[in-house]
Parts: structure tokens; C-alpha cells; sequence
């Protein structure tokens, strides 16, 4: 299929079975777009992609003629890593492909499935795996950087229930990825970003879970805020496997206020039991929380992160939620410029800080994260959402323990705020990098640069 669009590439994509769309072809506005409005670049060609096959025409197409390389899984990557100026970007959208294996407990999903599609189809068997915080996230995107979720507690991190991966690389080999088949790229691909490969499946390990469950949120005043995020810490701190919680600071239809949104997945009783001092604290002045049903768990903050708003973000991991942290959170957030904008408390609990620092290429497995979301509608009004954001963090840095999660790295973030991603396990992912992809062709991403590079 030839790409004949006046400014596009010019030249013919052999073997490519999927949509080509140069720079005057239609759909190629919307093809081009992603998640953060912020982000406006013009690739020379999105490379629709319908499988595997297509992945690798495209990864020697742009390979071969010196080419940027995006990779697109769900395009909401806040930096907007999905796309790129002038080069390729290979859109795994189409390719959404899903099989349940029921009696085993796990399930064969392409790399273009959002979580919302990958639940719908686990929920019909009763089963889930640990996977994001809303809906329209792209699966690829958030297992190759970690993957916090609802079942964390319990059940670990996303990358902590996959089983095994089909990975095309930089020289377009299409290779497997598990302990047992190229085990370095398996623990690469656990934490590593996209820097080894494009991703085209996943192979999950699948839990019983729901289709209902024990969740929901409780709201109180944002003037209470110190006294609310004071209880969750001590909440948490005894919380057990099954309870996963976060505090956030958001502006709700009645005004600013301090939420605990939880969810338990084991029985209907223990469930009670746990959520019980959660309920009773306070009173809240709004209590959601109650039997749900998961996939309407996995929605919680849906509306709160619509696509298409202009974003900017900074996040840290914390040495703790001290009572400085919490003073400071709720004095920044009482100053927020935007209404849309949220502060977020992420526990590493339960099973995910268990897991040995060095046993997947994400390295932080204890503590808390904070997450500054900053998120308006009017383009003229960046620069004081942006500022809001960076004076937030920078009055965190005396707290923050010295870790970031990759997910999370802003538009404007150096190699070094790169490097504390992964942290100790950083040499070691530049020779993984080195041996899959020595040319540096995967750069479009949280960047490990190739060993003696």
C-alpha cells in the first residue's frame, strides 16, 4: 500500500495489510490526536496497525529509512509519547483481540484493548486482573510501565500478572517474551516502558474477581482535609490485602473536597468489616461506598480524566504521608487554579510492596505516590495550571524519597528524572536495551539509552 498524501512520506509500506493515513488523507486529524490536548504534532504517516504483520512492516519500514518512531497503545500518555513530528506512528488501536482461557485463569489480549473492553470480556467469566484506574487507558501502555490498579493489594501490579508477551523489535523479529523464552526482555518489558519493542499481545494471569465487589468513594469538606488524610494513613496502615484505597483532593458539583475512593474484593463480610471505620469516620457528608459492580469500579475516575483537556503533571514518590505532606497538600490544593485539577495518594500495598525491588524493572515497591494532575479546558490559562503544578511539586521535594513513576514523567523532564524512574535497576535495562535495540530506533519514550552508547 503506497503512501501518496502530499507531505506525508512518499513511499510504499510493503507487506502492510492495515490503514495508512498521510497528512491530507481523511481521518488523519483525528488519527493523529491523543489523549493530552496539550500535545500538537504532525507525524508523516499513522501506520493503523491489524496485527502483528503489520507492526513489523512498519518497524523496518522506519527503520530502514531513518524514521522517528512513535508507538500509540491508548494515547493517553500525559508527555503525548504516542505521536511524533514527521515520522511513524504505529497505531496499535485497531488490533483488539481478546481470548479468555476460563478453566486456566488467563487471558491472550492484543495491545490495541483499553481496560474497559479488557474487563468486559474478563467480567463475563468472573475474572480480573489488576488493570488501571480508568476506563479508556490503554492496556499496553500502563502494564509496560507498571500498572497500579484496584486488586494491587491483593493480587500485585499489573506486570505482576503478566505471564508472557509477543514483542516485535527493533529489527523486526517477532519474539516471545516469559521466563522461559528471552527472560531478560521479559523483565525489561515489566516496568521498562516502550523501549525494547513494540508489544503486539499479552498473556494475563486472571483472578476471581466480581462481578460485584465492595467499593465506591466518601467525600468530605476540603477544610477537613487534614484530619481526613491523618485517618487514612492510619486506615491504611492496617488495611489488609484485599483493600485497596486512595485520598484525593478534587473539586466536586458542590465545591472542593477530600475523597477516599476504596475497593475490597473479598467476601461481602470481611469487606464490611474493613470498610467499616472508613464509613463511620467523620461523618462523611457523601458515602458512596456499598456492593458495585467492578467494571463500574474500574470507571471511578472516568469523568475526572476526560480526553482532550489540556494536561500537565508531576508526580513523586514520598518517604511517607507525614503530617508536612498533608498540611501542604491540602494549603496547595485550597489554591488550585482549575476546578478539573485533582491531587492523588497512591499506596504501594499489599502484594505489590512485596514483590523484590529488582524482580521487575520497576523498582518502587513501598510507600506512597503522589500524583498532581493538573487539568483545564482554556488554552490561554496554561501557564498558571502549569506554574500551579511545578510550585505544588517543588514544595513536595523535601518529602519525596527520590523515585518517580514512569507513567507519570511530564512533557518537560530530563535524564535524570529518567534514571530515578528506574532507579537501581537502570543498568541493568541498558543492557537489555543494548541487546534489543543497540540503534536506539524506540527513543519516543521514557529513554534508556543503549549500554556504551
Amino acid at each position: 500500500m503506497a503512501v501518496t498524501a502530499e507531505g506525508s512520506i512518499g513511499h510504499e509500506l510493503p507487506g502492510f495489510r492495515g490503514e495508512l493515513l498521510g497528512t491530507t488523507d481523511p481521518g488523519y486529524e483525528e488519527a493523529r490526536g491523543v489523549w493530552n490536548a496539550m500535545i500538537d504534532r504532525r507525524p508523516a504517516v499513522v501506520a493503523r496497525c491489524t496485527g502483528a504483520a503489520d507492526v513489523i512492516a512498519a518497524v523496518n519500514y522506519a527503520r530502514e529509512h531513518e524514521l522517528r518512531v512513535a508507538v500509540r497503545g491508548g494515547a493517553h500518555n500525559v508527555a503525548g509519547l504516542a505521536t511524533c513530528d514527521d515520522g511513524v506512528v504505529i497505531d496499535l488501536a485497531p488490533m483488539k483481540g481478546i481470548r479468555v482461557d476460563a478453566a486456566a485463569r488467563t487471558v491472550h489480549a492484543q495491545a490495541g484493548l483499553r481496560w474497559g473492553e479488557f474487563d468486559h470480556e474478563t467480567q463475563a467469566f468472573g475474572l480480573a486482573t489488576t488493570g488501571g484506574t480508568v476506563g479508556d487507558t490503554g492496556i499496553a501502555g500502563l502494564t509496560v510501565g507498571g500498572g497500579f490498579g484496584w486488586l494491587s493489594g491483593k493480587y500485585g501490579m499489573t506486570i505482576d500478572n503478566l505471564l508472557a508477551a509477543d514483542v516485535v523489535t527493533a529489527d523486526g523479529s517477532l519474539v516471545k517474551a516469559s521466563a522461559d523464552e528471552n527472560p531478560d526482555l521479559f523483565w525489561g518489558i515489566r516496568g521498562g516502558s516502550g523501549n525494547f519493542g513494540v508489544v503486539t499481545s499479552f498473556e494475563f494471569q486472571l483472578h476471581p474477581v466480581g462481578p460485584m465487589i465492595t467499593g465506591g468513594a466518601v467525600f468530605h469538606p476540603l477544610p477537613r482535609a487534614a484530619e481526613v488524610l491523618s485517618f487514612y494513613r492510619e486506615f491504611m496502615a492496617s488495611a489488609p490485602d484485599e483493600l485497596t484505597a486512595y485520598a484525593g483532593l478534587l473539586t466536586g458539583p458542590g465545591g472542593p473536597v477530600v475523597a477516599i475512593a476504596a475497593a475490597h474484593c473479598g467476601a461481602p463480610d470481611e469487606a464490611e468489616q474493613a470498610l467499616r471505620p472508613l464509613k463511620e469516620f467523620g461523618p462523611p457528608v457523601q458515602d458512596l461506598v456499598g456492593p458495585i459492580p467492578y467494571v463500574v469500579q474500574q470507571t471511578l475516575f472516568d469523568e475526572a480524566m476526560p480526553p482532550r483537556l489540556h494536561n500537565y503533571w508531576k508526580s513523586d514518590f514520598l518517604t511517607g504521608l507525614t503530617e508536612d505532606v498533608i498540611e501542604l497538600a491540602a494549603d496547595y490544593y485550597a489554591r488550585v487554579p482549575s476546578q478539573r485539577s485533582v491531587a492523588l495518594i497512591v499506596p504501594i500495598n499489599g502484594v505489590a510492596s512485596r514483590v523484590p525491588v529488582t524482580e521487575t524493572a520497576f523498582p518502587h515497591r513501598g510507600g506512597v505516590m503522589i500524583g498532581i494532575y493538573s487539568l483545564w479546558d482554556d488554552p490561554a490559562r496554561t501557564d498558571e495550571n502549569v506554574a500551579w503544578a511545578r510550585g505544588f511539586w517543588d514544595a513536595i521535594q523535601p518529602f519525596a524519597s527520590g523515585g518517580v513513576y514512569v507513567n507519570e514523567l511530564a512533557v518537560d523532564e530530563g535524564e535524570d528524572r529518567v534514571r530515578l524512574a528506574f532507579g537501581p535497576n537502570y543498568d541493568r535495562l541498558t543492557q537489555v536495551k543494548a541487546k534489543y535495540d543497540p540503534t536506539n530506533l524506540f527513543r519516543l519514550n521514557a529513554n534508556i539509552k543503549p549500554a556504551g552508547s
